[in-house]
């Protein structure tokens, strides 16, 4: 499988989070309700990306796949919300 060309801005975040996740070990514990914030902003935006890849055509398979979950398994994690709410309504993911 070919590298994404969100690869590298993926891998970015991820060092973003992680350096976030070092700096909260000493701090306030609201800081941690704000992390905690940030995962949920991150449930939407895969929800988000979902919509979208089901929108463009993708199929349940399609999109399971690479993550190493059954075509069922995503559909259910996600099928309610990717086939009923257009992609273009997608959530504020700031």
């Amino acid at each position: 499988m070919a590298k994404s060309d969100h690869a590298e801005f993926i891998a970015f975040s991820r060092r973003i989070m992680r350096a976030l996740s070092k700096r909260l070990g000493d701090a306030d514990p609201e800081d941690l309700a704000e992390m905690i914030e940030l995962s949920r902003t991150l449930d939407s935006a895969i929800g988000a990306a979902v919509r979208g890849q089901r929108a463009a055509g993708f199929s349940w398979a399609e999109i399971a796949a690479p993550l190493g979950i059954t075509r069922q398994a995503a559909q259910q994690r996600w099928g309610k919300l990717a086939d009923t709410t257009p992609a273009a309504a997608q959530d504020d993911v700031r």
